[in-house]
């Protein structure tokens, strides 16, 4: 894809998103060729315990580490927003953490993917694939709470930016139960996890292209 013709996107999607202020329906913006990205940071006590059941965490797909230990980053590949330009879901579609450990010789742990911030819940969904095991679609895995909302800023023709922080990252039910079984954790493991705040998410959309764009192809972990 030739910078000319990132550039008539990147034209589209602002054209598009000052279009939307008039609409009553919500718009999804397609921004994998733009410099937007989500970044996951484990808390502290989220790393300890990881450390304390061996576990490590593993980029895969779009996502990559970061320089800061157990923070990763998740190309954020397209923005939904309302009519009055409120964002209302955001997605890292292609990326994707494996946790996982060594039991008794053995790789277990789950591979979480394809994530979805929804702000109408509060809520992160993504695929849940147990290595092994079989895919349940955009479980809730985390709710959060918005510390900082993205206040996304446009400038015509080609400016969009935004700043977001998204903290109280606590594992849903679902989460818990999925991730506990897959890890074959300890029984009192479910009852730490329910306490633990995990992290934040902070979410930025900065001014420039994405050379090369990141896939926007669903991340499936190998059988």
């Amino acid at each position: 894809m030739s910078i000319s013709t990132l550039s008539l996107r990147s034209f589209t999607v602002a054209a598009a998103l000052a279009a939307s202020a008039a609409s009553a329906s919500a718009l999804t913006l397609p921004t994998d060729a733009l410099q937007a990205n989500s970044v996951q940071a484990f808390s502290q006590d989220a790393l300890d315990q990881f450390d304390a059941f061996a576990i490590t965490v593993t980029p895969l797909g779009n996502a990559t580490a970061t320089s800061t230990a157990g923070a990763f980053n998740l190309p954020v590949t397209s923005i939904t927003v309302n009519s009055s330009l409120k964002v209302t879901a955001g997605t890292a579609t292609g990326s994707a953490l494996e946790i996982a450990r060594t039991l008794r010789g053995a790789k277990v742990g789950v591979t979480i993917a394809n994530f979805k911030l929804n702000f109408e819940t509060n809520q992160v969904l993504a695929d849940v694939t147990p290595i092994g095991g079989v895919t349940i679609p955009q479980m809730a895995v985390y709710n959060f709470n918005v510390a900082t909302p993205l206040g996304l800023k446009y400038k015509f023709p080609l400016s969009i930016t935004g700043h977001e922080v998204l903290d109280q990252l606590f594992l849903t039910p679902d989460g818990i139960t999925a991730i506990a079984k897959a890890l074959v954790l300890p029984s009192f493991a479910p009852a730490l996890m329910k306490q633990t705040d995990f992290g934040t998410i902070t979410i930025d959309v900065g001014l420039g292209l994405r050379l090369p764009p990141v896939s926007t192809t669903s991340y499936t972990p190998a059988p």
